[in-house]
């Protein structure tokens, strides 16, 4: 279990990174590229500066635990925590003025994601999963969170970011044979699309190409909100790569039996 004061922190860091966040919002900045991952990759001073902000207060609160960011990379702890960030999840949506973003911070114990918080600190929207249990906190109001009952791919709301960008094209065939079958499918939203199947209003997300700090923070709050997060062949969703999140394990069965073929 975590306790109280472990959720008061992560909270605050939350804060924290936010308020390095929002000044840059809907504003003309400098977006760079960081080299070697996509033909661009979009990184700006409120990616860094939320980093900066979450590590600074961690180094200064809980020195001996260890901390793996996006952008600064990993610090080595002394115990069995690690904190797990991607500060501004959703670059792209962020510097054309969309709200598809989120900071994603993570608490590992021993290897294994207990806290996930999904900030949306434009929004004031902060989703966070803890102790098998997940709520949306806006306005000082909690509110529990459930994912919804689908029972099958004909009835399903498919999502995902953008398969052209990320995917390979063996996995973009996969997703293909899955997109055939579902009800709907729209395309982008980044980390916000598992808020929105945290909600109930989504039903299934297909995503590949993450790394550790894309995910980390989804585990606990899919799964505190009643769903199913795995990698495309139902192992362990850890460190990233592949992710099937669904918030009804019938509708998880099926589609991973489409994405193998």
């Amino acid at each position: 279990m975590v306790d109280n004061g472990l959720i008061a922190f992560a909270n605050r860091l939350a804060d924290a990174g936010g308020a390095a966040i929002r000044p840059y919002f809907r504003k003309r900045i400098d977006v760079a590229h960081k080299q070697g991952r996509h033909a661009f990759d979009p990184v700006t001073e409120a990616d860094r500066g939320a980093e900066r902000a979450i590590r600074d207060l961690i180094a200064k609160e809980r020195p001996d635990d260890a901390i793996l960011g996006e952008e600064f990379g990993e610090t080595p702890g002394k115990n069995d925590y690690r904190w797990v960030l991607d500060p501004l999840d959703g670059t792209r949506a962020f510097i054309t003025g969309r709200h598809e973003w989120g900071q994603l911070i993570a608490l590992e114990q021993s290897g294994r994601p207990v806290l996930g918080i999904l900030d949306q600190p434009v929004l004031g929207e902060r989703f966070i999963g803890v102790n098998g249990a997940a709520h949306l906190i806006q306005a000082g109001r909690s509110m529990p969170l459930k994912t919804r009952e689908c029972a099958g791919l004909s009835q399903a709301v498919l999502c995902a970011t953008d398969p052209s960008a990320y995917f390979s094209q063996s996995q973009q065939a996969a997703f293909a044979r899955v997109k055939e079958k579902a009800r709907l499918t729209r395309f982008g939203g980044d980390c916000y699309l598992f808020a929105a199947l945290a909600l109930g209003f989504v039903d299934l997300i297909i995503e590949a190409g993450f790394q550790a700090w894309d995910v980390a923070a989804l585990v606990p709050l899919v799964e505190g909100a009643g769903g199913v997060i795995t990698s495309w062949d139902g192992g362990s969703v850890l460190p990233g790569k592949t992710i099937l999140a669904s918030g009804d394990k019938r509708l998880h069965a099926e589609a991973m039996a489409w994405l193998a073929g």
